[in-house]
């Protein structure tokens, strides 16, 4: 099942890429009300505390974290492997 939901975000992320403005205002209406839930991050306790403890592993060292490079560097390999 799992699978099923990749494959819809990805038809969806790619939906939205190349919608025209009249498709894009038509689904954002239609899910209006479940995009502003989630753009209020912050009223989520869990959410929050789960940013303070990340936080705080990069700060105390208990996590290093990836630099600029590294992250860009995956982010081309993941951009190579979806679009070739």
């Amino acid at each position: 099942m799992q699978n099923t939901g990749l494959a819809i975000r990805h038809k969806l992320y790619d939906f939205i890429r190349l919608a025209d403005d009249k498709k894009l205002a038509a689904l954002y209406h239609l899910l209006e009300d479940d995009i502003r839930e989630t753009q209020a991050w912050w009223k989520d306790k869990a959410f929050t505390k789960e940013l303070d403890n990340r936080f705080e592993a990069l700060e105390n060292g208990t996590d290093k974290g990836i630099t600029i490079t590294q992250l860009g560097t995956s982010i081309d390999k993941l951009r190579k492997k979806r679009y070739g």
